[in-house]
């Protein structure tokens, strides 16, 4: 027979895998139940009204959080010429073409993101099984592979999240730390769901957001009445 421990014996009796609450009644919720002995996320897990099968109707993209995620994330560039000086100005880690694309085939990925200039790509598809795995490879729906690199690398230290559905229809990503303030993460989930609604397949039928849930890293998850969005 499964032993519970007593945090979660406590929140079973507070937390309904069925029920619905409202955004201001989860977040609470999560922060009750929240760890405070280090620092959890608040991550949320959207069911869209996709046909995942086909590939028209799959859904990735990116969006800058208004109040950021509480990480500084780590960036590698790969470009050269002006480009290269123009990464390094706008704060980017690591810079560089086949030497950064050795570093990487040696087995180092200490990085959250890697951005390539267009004329770039052929040096990075050489790693794309490397990359492609890890969650790394550069694209341009998510704004990774761009000739603006100084854009690409102020948007992803803002704070910005990628997403991207999985065969299941369904969308994750993090919204911040557990820290943050309730109407900070309302925000930060508000940013997500309005940057998904502008990502609509044209031939989705039928009701898109379909469900809503979110959870700090080692609590409950909580259903989040989606109405509130629609």
């Amino acid at each position: 027979m499964a032993k519970y421990s007593k945090r979660k014996k406590d929140w079973s009796k507070e937390v309904s895998r069925e029920q619905k609450v409202t955004l201001d009644e989860a977040i609470a919720l999560c922060k009750k139940y929240a760890s405070t002995t280090f620092g959890e996320r608040l991550d949320v897990s959207i069911r869209l009204g996709i046909d995942a099968r086909k590939s028209d109707q799959n859904v990735r993209g990116s969006v800058v959080l208004p109040h950021g995620t509480g990480k500084t994330l780590t960036v590698a560039v790969f470009a050269k010429g002006d480009k290269e000086k123009e990464a390094l100005d706008a704060g980017a880690d690591f810079v560089g073409g086949d030497d950064l694309a050795e570093k990487f085939a040696a087995g180092w990925s200490d990085v959250d993101r890697v951005v390539a200039t267009p004329d770039m790509m052929a040096v990075v598809g050489k790693i794309g099984k490397l990359l492609g795995p890890k969650g790394l490879m550069p694209n341009p729906k998510t704004g990774t592979v761009t000739a603006d690199v100084a854009h690409a690398i102020s948007q992803i230290k803002k704070g910005q999240v990628q997403f991207r559905n999985d065969k299941g229809a369904n969308i994750h990503c993090t919204l911040g730390l557990m820290s943050f303030e309730a109407s900070q993460l309302v925000d930060n989930l508000t940013a997500v769901i309005e940057t998904l609604v502008k990502l609509k397949p044209s031939n989705a039928k039928g009701t898109y957001i379909k469900g809503i849930s979110i959870n700090s890293t080692q609590g409950p998850g909580v259903r989040v009445d989606e109405n509130m969005f629609r």
